[in-house]
Order: C-alpha cells, then structure tokens, then sequence
C-alpha cells in the first residue's frame, strides 16, 4: 500500500457559530452529548487505516489540544505511526496561517521528512462517515493530480459552500467560493457539487503548487480560490468524487457552520431511525470521555405532585442525574443535572449544566459550566431572551459557556 499522509484543518474561527466559538475552535465544540466535532473526522482517518495525521491548530486551540492530548494519544509511534498537533508558528515569515494552502505550505517540511506518495486534506468541522480510501483509489484510478471530494446539495445552499464545477465525467471545469447563481450539476439542474472540503494530492503536485501559490502576492492562499484554478488554468487533471454510497443514493453529510444548522445537526440524532447512527459497530466513533457515574433519575414516583424524573425521546450522556425533573427531546452532554419540576424541551445542554427548580427551557443550547436559576424560562419568549442571549435567525436561543444568569 502507498504511503498516505493526512492533514486536518483545525484553526478556523467558525464566526457563524459564536457564540459557541467564543472560547474554542470550531472543531473543538461538543456535539451529540459525548463528542467534539473533531472526532468524527479522526475517527474517519482511524477506521480508513490513516496511520500518519497532522492536525493543523490556530485560533483558540487550548480546548482541543486538550481532548486530542487525552482522547486520540493511541497510536504507536515506534511503528511510524502517529497523530500530532501543528500550531501555527511562523516557521517561514512572519505571519499565521494565511488560509488552508499556506497552513501547508508553512509546514512543506513535514512532505519532505514524510515523503507520502499522496496527501489528504481533511477539514475538521464536518460530520459524516467516509472511507477515505475509496476516494484515493479513484484518484489512483483516474491518474488525477488532485480528486476533491463533493456532495450534491439543493442549488439555493450554494452561498454557504465552495461550489465545484464537473462535467458528466467527472472532470472538474471550475471552483468558485459562495457563488449567487452556481453552474448546475448535469441533467439536475435543482442540484449542485458542494465542496467537502476534502482533497487528495499527489506529493510532488501539492508541493509544486504551494511553491508556486507562495510566491503570488495577489492569492489569498486558499485551496478552493487559489490552488484549484490556479491547477485548472494549467490543463491539469483536477476529478470530483462524488460522496455517494453502493446504492447511488446521498450519503450523510453535514457543515455545521451556523447555529441553526449545527442544532439541526444534533436534534437529527434524537430521531428513532437517525440516518446518522450513533450505534454503528462497524464504524465506530471515537472520543475521550471523563469518568463519571452512571445515569440516574430521581423521585420518578411523585407523579402526583409533578415531580418527575423523566427523560423521552433524549440522549443523556453518563454523569446526569434528573432529580424529579422532565427532559424530553434533549440531549444531555455529561455531568448535567435537571432538578425538580424544571421542563426542558428540544434543547442542548452541554458539561456541567445545572437546571435550577421550575425552570423551563426550549429550543435552546446551554454551553458548558451554566446555572440556571431557580424559575428562569428560556426559549418561550424569544424578545425577552434577546436582551439577555443570543437567538438565531429560526429562533435558537444561546446561552454562552460560564454565563451568569441572574
């Protein structure tokens, strides 16, 4: 087997996200109770027999650097075989990384002591499954300089996505960042080619388009922008794999890039038949857990009286304890307590909450570390919890990590 060497995009600041993002990278933030996003594309890397992984690290990087140092410290070393971190650190000039090609380029000297035959570049603020190696056995197959991987996506969500261009082969004709009226996907014309953000290089051609990407003052040293018109514009062979499964049909792919859609994200989890499955042996997903005790509820028999402690329809992570209140389409990260006669209702309550007696929460994402008063009600009167959080365009309210609630 050819030698393969995968570097992950972490450093993004995920703005569309705050305030999730305020203390932490984008693939830092939690998702469906026990997770960082980050681990579903580690745990791609894993289960497609990625051995050697770079996760390039930048904006507010402490929080996973903390997971990845705890949680993703497994692989042996002394048979090559590794996953490291690589912050920003001005090892050519003096400036951060510019955009995802120069956090390569800023790093060649990883290519050069690596010496892979292809590079994948993986971004790390996605959920989906993938085997990493049917892609880079069609870049083989195609003899491609660069594949780059896409899904398709309904035409009116092109202004979140990087829009790739193909023709019925599968050659791709052009790239073009959030674009108003993208080109069509041929013979579907409601459909589009988003950009996951993945791609795999030859070694020698990513290194001879860095260098030559570096040394043009007008780029803005970005994969999509720069370096894939950049290898157009020369007649390069530049193929689009398309993320479907043995049955021609969509598989499961989502950029949580927004508030609303990261909730979405998460509420898909709670469905009886998730198209997204948690519970799949066959591909696991891995992550670090802290220890706590088991799940408990408490005062379940005081029906009578209107304590319950309830939990439908809800993933409840281990540490929780629900003392005679009723949680009902949630999710519980862990560590989270629901004390008497407090309601929540499709909500995300992240580590360490504590929901105060009587209170009622709906439609709402709690961060980490947040007391919920006594009686506070989120989520029923949206122009009263603008004053005091952050509500999304469909309504999500946002309760930022640590804030105190008077």
């Amino acid at each position: 087997m050819r030698k393969v060497l995968t570097f992950i995009m972490a450093g993004g600041k995920g703005e569309r996200l705050l305030p999730l993002t305020k203390d932490r990278t984008k693939p830092a933030v939690p998702f469906g109770g026990i997770y960082r996003v980050i681990d579903f594309t580690l745990s791609n890397c894993i289960n497609s027999g990625m051995r050697k992984i770079y996760i390039l690290t930048q904006y507010k990087s402490a929080s996973l650097q903390r997971h990845i140092r705890l949680g993703w410290n497994f692989l042996p070393s002394e048979l090559g075989q590794f996953i490291e971190l690589l912050p920003a650190q001005q090892r050519i000039g003096s400036s951060w990384y510019l955009g995802t090609a120069d956090a390569i380029y800023q790093n060649l000297y990883t290519l050069e002591m690596d010496k892979p035959d292809e590079v994948l570049i993986l971004a790390g603020d996605h959920i989906y499954k993938m085997n990493y190696y049917s892609m880079i056995d069609v870049h083989r197959e195609q003899n491609a300089d660069l594949t780059v991987g896409v899904v398709e996506i309904e035409k009116s969500k092109s202004k979140h996505l990087g829009v790739v261009e193909a023709d019925a082969s599968g050659r791709v004709e052009g790239f073009h960042e959030k674009p108003a009226n993208p080109k069509t996907i041929p013979g579907k014309p409601d459909k589009i080619y988003g950009s996951m953000g993945i791609y795999v290089f030859n070694q020698s051609v990513l290194m001879q388009e860095l260098l030559e990407d570096a040394r043009n003052p007008k780029s803005s040293h970005d994969f999509g922008k720069d370096i894939i018109p950049q290898m157009l514009n020369k007649g390069m062979k530049v193929v689009a794999y398309n993320f479907r499964n043995k049955n021609n049909e969509d598989e499961y792919w989502r950029d949580i890039g927004t508030i609303d859609a990261y909730y979405e994200a998460n509420m898909e989890l709670i469905q009886a038949n998730p198209t997204f499955n948690l519970y799949d042996q066959e591909w696991l997903i891995r992550t670090f857990q802290e220890q706590y005790p088991p799940v408990k509820t408490v005062h379940s028999g005081d029906i009578e009286e209107g304590r319950v402690g309830l939990m439908l329809d809800s993933i409840v992570s281990e540490g929780c304890v629900v003392s005679g209140g009723r949680v009902q389409r949630s999710i519980l990260s862990p560590n989270v307590r629901i004390n008497s006669f407090s309601e929540v209702y499709d909500s995300i309550l992240m580590e360490s909450v504590n929901v105060g007696r009587y209170a009622k929460i709906k439609r709402a994402i709690i961060d980490k570390d947040v007391n919920i008063p006594q009686g506070i009600v989120i989520g029923f009167n949206l122009e009263e919890d603008k004053k005091r959080f952050f509500v999304s365009e469909s309504g999500i309210v946002v309760v930022a990590k640590g804030t105190e609630i008077k």
